[in-house]
């Protein structure tokens, strides 16, 4: 099982005195496999745009997948979503991991000047073209406009976000694998067999995850985060309760082994708690556990 975290959000880079580039190389010298940033354009709450927040990541490590949980490639024009992809792929040395999705709820979608019913036909025809834009092959837009962009590069893998059946079957037609968040180990199971039943081809399967580790004061419980949970997600609280990665390493390694034997071989996991460095050496002490 590869482990992952979501890179600081500016509240605690504040809090933590704590940049992108610093926390990002703390994640790869703790021994994790990569470093994530979500896309939010209108979200009320402050936030780094994905792709330069991303950008800050790989020009400060060296070996670290940069992920992007999730990247909502029909907010932007494709060929510039496209441009901004290939981007990150080039001055990362080719360590991008492509989350792509299509939420955000309408309010984001009418800042970007987007109709919020257009989302998923945009999101199709972005994992559709984007392979194509990203090698620099010649492309004909939906507009019937040629594009060939340079220079090219190497397709990042393309994991489709969200848990519902159309994100999976649109990971089984377009994607190169499935990645839900906030799911239970059982759900992740379910949807592998949907998945299995539909999909042509074999797909990695990656979850979005919640951990609070250790016992520090301050660090919030696992009833804490299944009650948020089960309020931001409408999971039932018996659900949400199965969520969250909490207590010492050995305890949340037996968490994350339930999910690769329900199929997953990637785990993200937003960290909460007193401070990001400590969750990020617990986490990758969770990692190496897994592993023995």
């Amino acid at each position: 099982m590869r482990i992952g975290v979501v890179l600081p959000s500016v509240e605690v880079q504040r809090r933590d005195r704590l940049d992108l580039a610093t926390a990002a190389r703390h994640a790869e010298d703790a021994g994790l496999d990569s470093v994530w940033h979500g896309d939010h354009l209108a979200t009320g709450a402050p936030t780094v745009e994905c792709t330069v927040a991303l950008a800050v990541a790989a020009t400060a490590t060296h070996r670290i997948g940069i992920g992007a949980s999730v990247f909502v490639p029909a907010l932007r024009p494709l060929v510039w979503a496209a441009k901004a992809v290939a981007g990150l792929q080039l001055v990362s040395g080719g360590r991008l991991l492509l989350g792509v999705g299509s939420g955000g709820g309408p309010a984001q979608w009418a800042a970007a000047g987007v109709p919020f019913r257009e989302r998923g036909p945009r999101t199709d025809t972005a994992l559709r073209l984007l392979p194509r834009l990203l090698t620099g092959a010649p492309v004909t837009l939906p507009d019937g406009a040629p594009v060939t962009l340079a220079p090219g590069v190497r397709v990042p893998p393309l994991w489709v976000g969200n848990a519902s059946a159309v994100a999976i079957d649109r990971a089984a037609r377009l994607g190169d694998g499935w990645f839900p968040s906030l799911i239970t180990p059982d759900a992740v199971a379910a949807g592998r067999e949907r998945l299995l039943g539909t999909a042509s081809r074999h797909l990695t399967i990656t979850i979005g995850a919640v951990a609070a580790l250790g016992e520090a004061p301050g660090t919030p419980t696992r009833a804490d985060l299944a009650a948020g949970i089960a309020a931001a997600y409408r999971h039932t609280a018996r659900d949400a309760a199965d969520i969250p990665l909490t207590g010492g390493p050995a305890e949340a390694a037996d968490r994350v082994a339930r999910y690769a034997a329900s199929g997953a071989t990637h785990l993200v996991a937003g960290v909460s708690g007193p401070d990001w460095r400590t969750q990020v050496d617990l986490l990758a002490e969770v990692r190496r556990t897994v592993r023995t």
